[in-house]
């Protein structure tokens, strides 16, 4: 199906789901709030098969379908997840070589996106105009222009999506935000986070394509270069795909790891509507860390190695906080187990960041990690992954999205080839 085929086919339909969701209609295809809500999968590598797992574990959920460009990890993605679902109501999951099909379908009401990130534009704002609810992983937009894009089509169609930055869902991170939006640690004024590089070129060297493997497909959107298996391992290979290393399919470990950790800064600083206002990178060429951005605020984050691995430090006039996925470390120290009062005022509160996309998708409501909240923090990402190629500061207007450097501006966006065109919404 042709992508000006499939928005003919579903524009209509979307129009309808945008001024009342399925979820609470009447009459035939009526789903009520304790009845199922039927998943499609787009994208079935490694980090779909631990979201299959996790979502087969709620109740609500029938994963009913799968789209995937490697014939091979589409099959073993189907038999995998039939057998999870099996004790639940009788079903089949389909495969679909080509993602448009899958969203045409009728009995699928929401879409987890795991694609590799140069694909989530076109795969989350083609989701919205089917008038499905979307789980889209982190980090949400490869650019910048893209990630603005994506919150028009979700808002524009009424649709309900959870980026799935799950650390807003774990107690760790959310005793670290309570701790500092209440003042526990006084004024922040530093914050290190420790992430892996920056993105570089692809240079990997061409080789022939797997007869199971749609190579053109899987570039899609992305300019053309040869296919090599570190770019989309064999299915035999069970370590991490690094599309994520290199410009045109990821952002390196700025967006990777970045995604989860600079999320956590935006959250704790009560920025997620906003954002820095300037990014400065390391004096010498080539260093892959060291560059710092500032918030208008006088808050400044460091992107360095300040002694753990993935986790942040927050330095605050009274205290400190070093915070991970598997730690929480406090100056004072018993504020790691501080029991909060009524008088503190709490952030969102969601122990399963899956079941709380579930409940906004119900109660059409807003999730822990809406779009504008993934497209703020990918926007950081983004910003970094810029201010490094480009190696000189940059100033940044987070209201209007620009730069005040034209090179940087141009590099909001990227170039689409051939058929494929995120702005056709």
């Amino acid at each position: 199906m042709k992508r000006k085929e499939f928005i003919k086919s579903t524009v209509a339909a979307s129009i309808g789901f945008a001024i009342l969701p399925r979820h609470v209609l009447g009459g035939n295809g009526f789903l009520a709030p304790s009845d199922r809500i039927n998943l499609g999968f787009i994208g079935v590598g490694k980090q779909a098969a631990g979201l299959a797992s996790a979502m087969n574990e709620l109740k609500e959920t029938m994963i009913v379908a799968a789209s995937d460009v490697d014939s091979r990890k589409l099959s073993a993605f189907i038999k995998r997840t039939s057998e999870m679902t099996a004790a639940k109501p009788a079903n089949n999951v389909r495969g679909y070589a080509e993602y448009r099909e899958l969203l045409a379908a009728k009995d699928i009401d929401a879409i987890v996106v795991a694609s590799p990130d140069h694909w989530h534009a076109m795969h989350v704002i083609d989701s919205a105009k089917a008038g499905k609810d979307i789980y889209c992983e982190k980090p949400l937009s490869l650019t910048i222009g893209e990630g603005r894009a994506m919150v028009d089509a979700v808002k524009k169609y009424k649709r309900v999506l959870q980026t799935g930055s799950m650390q807003r869902s774990m107690p760790t991170f959310r005793q670290a935000v309570n701790l500092i939006r209440n003042g526990y640690i006084g004024e922040v004024r530093e914050v290190n986070v420790s992430v892996g590089e920056p993105v570089k070129q692809c240079d990997l060297p061409s080789m022939p394509i797997p007869d199971y493997l749609d190579w053109d497909n899987w570039i899609g959107p992305s300019l053309y270069r040869g296919y090599h298996p570190i770019l989309s391992p064999p299915i035999e290979d069970n370590s991490w795909a690094w599309w994520r290393g290199y410009r045109g399919f990821g952002g390196g470990y700025i967006t990777d790891w970045g995604a989860h950790m600079f999320d956590i800064v935006q959250w704790a600083l009560d920025m997620d509507g906003a954002g820095p206002i300037s990014f400065t990178p390391p004096p010498q060429a080539g260093d892959v860390e060291g560059l710092f951005f500032d918030y208008a605020n006088g808050v400044r984050v460091y992107h360095k190695h300040w002694g753990k691995e993935n986790a942040i430090q927050f330095l605050g006039t009274e205290g400190s906080i070093e915070v991970s996925r598997g730690f929480i470390e406090t100056t004072p120290k018993p504020l790691a187990n501080h029991v909060f009062s009524a008088k503190d005022k709490l952030v969102y509160h969601a122990d399963n960041h899956h079941q709380d996309w579930l409940d906004a998708i119900k109660g059409r409501k807003t999730p822990i990690a809406p779009v504008e909240v993934g497209h703020r923090t990918a926007t950081i990402c983004n910003a970094v992954n810029i201010a490094y190629e480009l190696q000189r500061p940059l100033k940044w207007n987070p209201k209007k999205e620009k730069f005040d450097d034209l090179f940087a501006n141009q590099m909001i966006h990227k170039p689409y080839r051939g058929k494929w065109n995120y702005l056709d919404f």
